[in-house]
């Protein structure tokens, strides 16, 4: 069974920072990109950063300078590491993961609220 467990979501003060981890496992398949995602409700989920198993990554201008996407592939580990964060980062982060043949898989996500 395939699971996508995000943690490190939390109430942090304008200017801090959070380090949210997904893990992902029971994912047979190797993994080709790993993306954050975050929404707030009644709005668009929106594409904040991915990384590729090449290394490649690519960040929303809104996050761009702030966010760092790493990962570590043989643990299928990626993390979002958030800086200067904003309240209008406040949202509910999610994770997914897509295998080579195009299999994609989601976690429920982790709070991120930003007080100002």
């Amino acid at each position: 069974q395939v699971h996508l467990v995000e943690s490190g979501g939390g109430l942090v003060q304008a200017g801090g920072s959070l380090r949210l981890t997904c893990a992902a496992s029971g994912i047979s398949s190797p993994i080709s990109v790993m993306t954050w995602f975050r929404q707030v409700p009644g709005n668009e989920r929106e594409l904040v950063a991915h990384r590729r198993a090449s290394g490649s990554t690519y960040y929303a201008d809104s996050v761009k300078g702030r966010f760092t996407i790493s990962a570590e592939y043989a643990k299928n580990t990626v993390y979002l590491h958030m800086n200067t964060l904003k309240p209008e980062d406040t949202a509910v982060y999610c994770c997914s993961a897509q295998t080579t043949w195009g299999q994609a898989y989601w976690g429920l996500g982790t709070q991120v609220t930003v007080s100002s």
